[in-house]
């Protein structure tokens, strides 16, 4: 096998699926594509779908694995054992199967499979290993060719349709018959695996003997290089590619191409990135990606991508840090130590340069290796070590002279100088120790070296680079910095921006317009800017994107172009900040990554058109399965139908490729939402109303070429109808007329309860005034008792002491000599004391005090005298004997005994008291 160039070992991107990941059988024996892109795969478990972002299996007709697949116009035709018929969407977008050969008049060969599907006008071929069927897609009708081989292949070529019967040779279809064409040895005997229109004539690939051309009845050898490759494998399968390259698959040694020269361009196996080493079956797609249908799993090769691919499967490489093509040979440099290939040869590694390698730079045809150890002169597959001074960073000429060498290493700057055509270590420049991975010449003898923690240093050396005159250090303007010289200027970069060296003021300022370029808001560079081709293109990395800056051609100003990356890629690349890009020519650049290096051709960064539609629309429940609705616009959903979810994707295969979505839902969000590499939304319990699903793709940096929308209505519960809403109003103003009478009748009983209870308030007042008005004037009434019973107090009073006076005056009128005006006066002063006026005075005090005593006594008592009434008044006012006796005119000794009699009268007890008695009455 025979590959020429260096970069033909660099593959196209491999993508691989295994049976767990599209969770169906192991083989895969065809594929196909659909018109809306979406690949269709013959599986063992049964039709296997893949838009880009989901798998699903269809299960087969009878449970046998399927064994051909084609795509033709809107229906997937299958064949599989003792089966054979198509699919077809139904309205909810799901597949379903129609046999054909359920129609047939003949009953089916025992034990046939259905290998081999091709269309030839409006006929579709079925091939078995005994028949072949055709079927006429307008009118349904079905005719058979009878046909024995032991491979059941077809072939259209030039638009007439081939096939092999083995022991009879290679026959063409005429008006339904079978027509021969050749019946050669080769024909006869070896599997025809493929045939191909080439070089007018039929390009006839055979399973054991190689390529034929069949011109008219004459089959000829196909002379190539690879003559001797061919016998030695087994071809399954084959392929012409758009470029008319063609593909043979094989059983056990991958697949390899081959271009119109009969060159092998390309051996892919296992070893090299796809999953298994058999491949049953190829297809290319629209966008000419190649499918391998494998004996356990799926490749998918992108062969129009800018990026190739070297992986170094087995860890031999290591992480790639710089690289070199050097005369035709690839030099990388490694943590693992310094690597070459060319030609055919896999990457060997040079003896003694086992290690961090960190520089590979060519400076007037020498080739420099700077090594952690040290420095390398490489000459082809051998290097010479010339300097031990450690960790040489970088190298540049110095300014001014072509026999010196400027060097940084870990712990300052060293010197190199060619002596003869020998270069060879100079010395060590003293007076600056800091690690110099990037330094630039300002003149011949100043220098800027960045370090990436403490800032830029401007180092002055003397004239013959020996020694530090002076250092300056400017502060650090952020991490993650490099020092580039970019068309003649010195470019400072951190992660804050980009500054350029302004020479006039010997300071850094920012750069507007490689800010701009660089440092966009949602996609800033992350790591260093490397130059390539001789400082004329600067590159940068984010997270999404290669940024790389060229002079503009026409007025000079930067150029910007961006190649979209996904997220695996930048991860991918090693350790942040030691990126590395360099230029292979014919604008090809190799990037190198943590197990290989990525190549990219800038040649081939063209814009493609997409498209992005709705795939699947399906209704959630919470507690039943979803179900899958028709995707038609305008649908209307009932009210309890409100959990929605849509799926939604454009095709794209590309392993380099990364689709984002955004959508919008109008009548509920009016933004878009954030980009997503889903490609799904669910929307729950979403209020009635119509709403417009919007849904955005990009694919990298460039928008699709629509916007997918879906038009849809959530129907008002039934409770929000208009008629409901009607009741509601009229059992509304209902309600409101019961609760006004309800709340009019309520006042009207609180009002008729406050009249009430102010009325009984009112009478309580009254009663309690006239309560008040009967205190006081049972106040003012026992004050004039009391007032009266005191002026009876007082008249009796006044009585006794009148009596008592006079009954003085009477004793001592007795006492001296009584004459006849003497005795006068004697009677005088008796009849003032038995006064009946006196007693009708006290008598009137005493019932004004003592309201109807007197006549109560008389009640109770009717045989008391006057007398007896007497004492009895002058008793109840608790008088004593000795002052009643005075009022009575008697003696106290009378006093008693008619005390005594009153007793008597009434009829009183011993132990009863008389005053007691009348006290109490």
């Amino acid at each position: 096998m025979a590959i020429w160039g260096v970069k033909s070992q660099d593959l196209p991107p491999i993508q691989n699926y295994a049976p767990l990941t599209y969770a169906a059988g192991n083989q895969n024996w065809g594929v196909s594509q659909g018109q809306d892109k979406s690949i269709y795969i013959a599986n063992n478990s049964g039709l296997l779908m893949y838009n880009g972002t989901k798998w699903v299996l269809y299960p087969s007709p009878n449970g046998t694995p399927l064994k051909s697949v084609r795509v033709i116009g809107d229906r997937i035709y299958t064949g599989c054992y003792m089966e054979f018929g198509y699919w077809t969407r139904d309205a909810l977008g799901q597949l379903e199967y129609v046999s054909i050969s359920s129609k047939l008049t003949q009953p089916i060969e025992e034990d046939e499979h259905f290998w081999t599907i091709t269309q030839f006008n409006d006929w579709v071929l079925f091939r078995s290993l005994d028949r072949i069927y055709s079927y006429h897609i307008k009118n349904g009708t079905i005719d058979i060719i009878n046909a024995k081989t032991t491979r059941a292949t077809l072939f259209e070529v030039d638009r007439r349709i081939y096939f092999q019967s083995i022991g009879k040779g290679l026959f063409t279809v005429e008006n339904g018959r079978s027509v021969l064409v050749s019946d050669d040895d080769i024909l006869k005997n070896d599997i025809v695996i493929g045939a191909f229109s080439f070089q007018q004539a039929i390009l006839l690939i055979t399973e054991q003997h190689g390529c034929y051309l069949l011109r008219g009845n004459k089959l000829e050898k196909w002379a190539t290089a690879n003559d001797s490759l061919l016998p030695n494998i087994k071809v399954y399968s084959t392929l012409k590619l758009h470029d008319g390259s063609i593909v043979l698959g094989t059983i056990s040694k991958g697949l390899f191409i081959i271009d119109k020269r009969g060159i092998v361009t390309a051996h892919i196996d296992q070893e090299q990135g796809i999953h298994n080493n058999t491949v049953l079956s190829m297809y290319q797609d629209m966008d000419k990606n190649l499918w391998l249908g494998l004996d356990n799993g799926l490749s998918v090769i992108n062969l129009e991508t800018p990026f190739r691919e070297y992986v170094d499967h087995v860890g031999e490489l290591g992480v790639v840090y710089t690289a070199i093509l050097y005369k035709d040979v690839l030099y990388l440099g490694t943590n693992q130590g310094l690597f070459y290939r060319s030609n055919t040869d896999k990457f060997k590694r040079i003896e003694g340069t086992q290690g961090q390698v960190w520089l590979l730079k060519n400076i007037d045809g020498t080739l420099f290796c700077g090594h952690h150890t040290g420095t390398f002169v490489v000459r082809e597959n051998t290097v010479e070590k010339i300097s031990d001074y450690p960790g040489t960073w970088d190298i540049h000429p110095m300014p001014g002279t072509e026999n010196l060498l400027l060097q940084g290493n870990y712990e300052g700057l060293s010197v190199l100088k060619k002596v003869g055509n020998d270069w060879t270590f100079e010395n060590v420049i003293d007076g600056f120790e800091s690690s110099s991975r990037f330094f630039e010449f300002v003149d011949d003898h100043q220098v800027l070296v960045n370090h990436d923690y403490k800032g830029i240093f401007d180092v002055r050396l003397n004239s013959d680079y020996t020694k530090v005159l002076s250092v300056k250090q400017k502060d650090s303007k952020g991490t993650g910095s490099s020092l580039v010289a970019y068309h003649d200027d010195l470019i400072y970069t951190t992660v804050n921006g980009v500054f350029k060296y302004d020479k006039n003021g010997n300071e850094f300022l920012r750069d507007t317009v490689l800010n701009s370029k660089f440092f966009e808001n949602d996609d800033a560079i992350i790591g260093v800017l490397k130059p390539t081709d001789n400082n004329e293109r600067l590159w940068g990395f984010s997270n999404d994107n290669i940024i790389n800056v060229s002079p503009g051609i026409m007025n000079g100003s930067p150029e910007q172009v961006k190649i979209p990356i996904p997220k695996f890629f930048r991860n991918g690349m090693g350790v942040v900040g030691f990126e590395s890009i360099v230029g292979l020519g014919d604008q090809t650049y190799l990037i190198g990554t943590s197990n290989g290096y990525v190549t990219l051709n800038l040649d081939k960064v063209l814009p493609k058109s997409y498209s992005v539609s709705v795939t699947s629309i399906s209704k959630e429940f919470y507690d039943a399965p979803s179900i899958h609705i028709p995707i038609k616009d305008n649908t209307l959903f009932d009210y309890t139908e409100n959990n929605l979810k849509f799926q939604y994707n454009v095709p794209e295969y590309d392993k380099f490729t990364e689709v984002y979505y955004q959508y919008k839902l109008d009548g509920l969000y009016t933004d878009w939402s954030s980009w997503s590499t889903v490609p799904e939304v669910s929307f729950k319990n979403l209020p009635f109303g119509n709403y417009t699903l919007q849904i955005r793709a990009k694919v990298g940096n460039a928008l699709v070429d629509n916007v997918a929308t879906y038009n849809f209505k959530i129907e008002r519960p039934w409770y929000l109808s208009i008629y409901v809403i009607i009741i509601y109003v009229l059992l509304g103003l209902l309600l409101l007329i019961v609760v006004h009478k309800l709340y009019k009748s309520f006042y009207k009983k609180q009002q008729e309860q406050i009249l009430k209870a102010n009325k009984k308030r009112l009478k309580r007042k009254k009663l309690k005034a006239q309560k008040k008005i009967i205190q006081i004037k049972n106040e003012q009434l026992q004050d004039l008792i009391e007032s009266k019973n005191r002026e009876l107090a007082i008249s009796t009073m006044s009585i006794i002491k009148k009596n008592e006076f006079l009954n003085a005056i009477k004793d001592k009128l007795k006492d001296g000599p009584v004459n006849a005006q003497i005795k006068s006066v004697i009677k005088t002063i008796d009849r003032n004391i038995n006064n009946e006026d006196d007693w009708k005075f006290f008598e009137n005090a005493f019932n004004n005090a003592d309201k109807d005593f007197l006549k109560k006594i008389k009640s109770l008592h009717p045989e008391l005298s006057s007398n007896d009434l007497r004492l009895c008044a002058y008793l109840r006012l608790n008088l004593s004997s000795k002052e009643i006796a005075p009022l009575l005119n008697i003696s106290l000794r009378s006093v008693e005994v008619k005390r005594y009699r009153l007793r008597k009268k009434m009829n009183l007890l011993h132990e009863e008291g008389l005053t007691d008695y009348i006290m109490s009455l």
